[in-house]
């Protein structure tokens, strides 16, 4: 994987709030890539961020919601049946900015 893309998302992960979630296609819209290359990126590259963060429409990690509703529930984002409250917590998208471009190991 190209070493600067994967950056770039792991960078938008890191803007997301505690308390807050965005989905794989926001992030996706932000750098500019698919959804479904986000949550790639996400499956080998994300235990160093806040993985739990990045969902799916539906407010699911698929092979992780056991996890990360233990981390849900620490930052309040459950409603009363136990499930994520997407429309309370989803973040809007105007609120996650595109990383930097990354040279060499220096950010412009």
């Amino acid at each position: 994987m190209d070493e600067e893309r994967v950056e770039q998302v792991l960078q938008v992960v890191e803007q997301i709030p505690p308390g807050r979630v965005a989905t794989y296609g926001d992030i996706a819209a932000v750098v500019g890539e698919s959804p479904r290359w986000v949550g790639r990126v996400m499956a080998e590259y994300g235990s160093n961020v806040a993985w739990w963060r990045v969902v799916n429409v539906k407010g699911q990690i698929p092979g992780h919601d056991i996890s990360a509703k233990e981390r849900w529930k620490v930052e309040k984002m459950l409603d009363e049946e136990g499930k994520l409250e997407m429309r309370r917590v989803r973040l809007a998208l105007s609120n996650l900015n595109k990383p930097c471009e990354i040279l060499g190991n220096k950010t412009l």
